[in-house]
């Protein structure tokens, strides 16, 4: 099944309000806009205003390939343009255009307060005229991406429309709009309630339920209990993530029995809940009680139901106060007992893993590694085990824990270094100058940037040489470009900005965006880097083979993903790299329950990629469940890392590129957890 036929089925599936499903953009040849085009968007390349003369007049495909083209470039002085098509008079433009305009509003260099005010006023100024539904919603997202006070207002007042459709995607906006940092203090949750009604679709019960967990008000609990018992696992997943945002321990026992829930994303919340529950207690705490509910999710573990233990993960990375020290301990407890009985190798490997995470949240309690010395019974290599503890010590709220990770900066992992890094960082020691101003002139580039980074919050200012060393290397080596910034900065105060100024004009986005941000900090006026083109040698992937799909193969079964042809160079890139056998051995080093399993990072740390980075290519397929999109740490840096949706996640749309969906086999995504390796990816046809 190819990527736009899985599409359309999905839409039908889930409706208007969870997919957001359009008319497909033809391609540039289809379009008239040439491989040209193409070639523009990838470069980044405005062609001397040529792009932007195809986004403003022409036929309807052309306009809309090259809207689409101004979209992915994401540059803001394409504003106007792109706010000119919401007056255009056809359909397909006007709803591009509005698209686009989201897109824009999620820029990664910020939008001044002048460019908010006008954006406002063009998408209100559209909405309220617009005709078609379709349109609409997409003025809608948008404005919610925006997320300004006025925009919030509009959307507020979408919510009383008669029409489901409008007020589902409005209430959808404003889950979105909280996400981003608006207020929704004033949003009448009665309306929420009204789209979570029986009898209504489930789009609009899922849409009353994101707005009510986004608003995160004691108001809205009486109809977030109601709703966990919808029959959608996915609105039960939501209201039970509201009530632990929303509600206090008193609610333990509604939330605790979710825990049995059959869905595993829907416990795992649960979970989450019942723990954030726990940090607000007095005495004793009822949340603590319901969480040894779980002890007996290990004999499901231990048969082979790795899913189950999706709510062991999720509690152990929410972590628990320290009054839950023993509840932590009875659980390790309850995987140990249940070894001896395991099904398979890979349910004991489950078993260990999810006990090592349970160790390195009582670490944290603690603020040393002390657990994860002998967590996992030799079944865990050593590395994932302190990686884990010093990660949880960079959490911890014990003052000096820092100091026990020091002697890890010697470390000869470097995966190990960057976790004793973190740690430091997070609780500067003065014992850990000398160590960390060693690394910075270390060959693993990645441990040195986190280096400089830490130099800078331990205030060396003997480490200053080094770094300003390293920061002559960023042209070269981009990705290292934010820790090395921190660090500078934080060493050479007003000196940096010398090298940031050369930085504003190099040919990566992130490098320029990073520095504006860091220039914007120093001088205390806001700084914009100016729009460059990349080379035309710029690194660019050959295009996936139309109908491309990718069959990933784990020790827990595979599972096979559709790739978009709306993507073609970031699917392309991805089979590239199967086909080279690169994701071989490569592990999932994230899994977060109910939001996401990550992979294709052959250090295993989330630091790493296959030396080169790809520009995204935004496309309008929502993130439903299944869905795999492209990691990111900053525009256009994406690489081999990857990730899969356990859920809709809307306020992922138009961020980071979605290029394609699981079609068969999500089950066995569901029984991922951290650690599980790709045996290999293969790629059809």
């Amino acid at each position: 099944m190819n990527s736009l036929r899985v599409a359309v089925a999905a839409c039908l599936l889930w409706g208007l309000v969870l997919s957001g499903c359009v008319r497909s953009v033809p391609p540039a040849s289809e379009a008239g806009g040439g491989e040209e085009l193409v070639v523009w968007e990838d470069r980044r390349s405005l062609a001397d205003e040529r792009l932007v003369a195809l986004a403003t007049r022409g036929p309807e495909s052309v306009r809309v390939r090259a809207l689409r083209a101004l979209a992915r470039i994401q540059d803001l002085s394409t504003l106007e343009p792109v706010l000119a098509g919401l007056g255009a008079a056809e359909v397909p433009v006007r709803d591009e255009a509005a698209f686009a305009a989201g897109v824009l509003a999620l820029s990664w260099e910020p939008l001044s307060d002048a460019e908010k005010a006008r954006m406002t006023e063009a998408l209100l100024a559209a909405e309220a005229s617009e005709k078609d539904e379709r349109v609409r919603r997409t003025l809608l997202d948008s404005l919610g991406k925006l997320a300004t006070p006025v925009a919030v207002k509009r959307l507020t007042e979408r919510l009383s429309e008669e029409r489901p459709g409008i007020a589902s995607r409005a209430a959808m906006a404003l889950g979105v709009a909280a996400r981003r940092g608006a207020s929704l203090a004033e949003v009448p949750l009665e309306r929420a309630a009204v789209l979570l009604q029986p009898g209504q679709s489930e789009e609009s019960r899922y849409a009353g339920a994101y707005l009510l967990a986004s608003a995160k008000r004691a108001e809205g609990l009486g109809w977030l209990r109601r709703c966990l018992g919808d029959e959608a696992a996915d609105v039960r997943a939501l209201c039970v993530k509201g009530m632990g945002d929303a509600s206090g321990p008193e609610d333990a026992a509604v939330v605790g029995r979710l825990l049995g829930d059959e869905v595993p994303r829907v416990s795992a919340e649960a979970a989450r809940a019942l723990a954030k529950l726990a940090s607000r207690c007095s005495g004793h705490c009822t949340p603590m009680d319901e969480l040894l509910a779980l002890a007996p999710r290990a004999a499901q573990v231990a048969r082979g139901d790795s899913a189950a233990g999706h709510a062991l993960l999720a509690l152990s990375q929410q972590g628990l106060p320290e009054a839950g020290r023993r509840e932590l301990e009875t659980l390790r407890q309850s995987l140990q007992e249940a070894v001896p009985g395991a099904a398979s190798e890979v349910a004991v490997g489950d078993l260990m893993n999810l006990d090592c995470r349970l160790a390195a949240a009582l670490d944290r309690l603690k603020g040393e590694v002390d657990e994860t010395l002998r967590c996992g019974r030799g079944q865990v290599p050593e590395v994932r085990r302190l990686a884990l503890g010093l990660r949880e010590v960079a959490q911890s709220r014990v003052r000096d824990g820092a100091s026990g990770a020091v002697p890890y900066l010697s470390h000869p992992d470097s995966r190990v270094k960057l976790a004793a890094l973190e740690a430091v960082s997070a609780r500067p020691v003065p014992e850990a100058t000398g160590p960390v101003r060693a690394l910075i002139g270390g060959e693993d580039l990645v441990v040195a940037a986190s280096a400089a980074s830490a130099a800078g919050k331990l205030k060396d200012a003997e480490a200053l040489p080094a770094v300003r060393a390293l920061a002559e290397r960023v042209p070269e080596e981009p990705d290292m470009v934010a820790a090395v910034a921190e660090g500078l900065v934080a060493l050479a105060g007003k000196d940096a900005e010398p090298v940031l100024r050369i930085w504003l004009n190099h040919p990566h986005a992130n490098v320029r965006r990073v520095a504006a941000e860091s220039l914007s900090g120093l001088t205390g006026q806001p700084v914009r880097a100016p729009h460059v083109a990349l080379p035309e040698n710029a690194r660019r992937p050959e295009p996936a083979p139309a109908g491309s799909t990718l069959t990933f193969r784990t020790r827990k079964g595979d599972f096979t993903v559709a790739l978009d042809a709306e993507a073609p160079l970031t699917s392309g890139n991805l089979v590239t790299l199967a086909r080279k056998g690169y994701f071989r051995g490569i592990t999932f080093h994230r899994v977060v329950p109910d939001f996401v399993a990550q992979g294709g990072d052959p250090r295993g740390d989330g630091e790493g990629g296959p030396g080169y980075s790809i520009r995204c290519e935004i496309t309008r397929r929502p993130y439903r469940r299944a869905v795999l999109g492209m990691a990111l740490s900053g525009k256009d840096t994406g690489g081999s890392q990857f990730f899969f949706t356990h859920s809709p996640q809307p306020y992922l749309d138009g961020r980071y590129t979605a290029f394609g969906e699981v079609t068969h086999g999500m089950e066995v995504v569901d029984r991922l957890l951290e650690g599980d390796t790709l045996l290999d990816v293969e790629v059809s046809p």
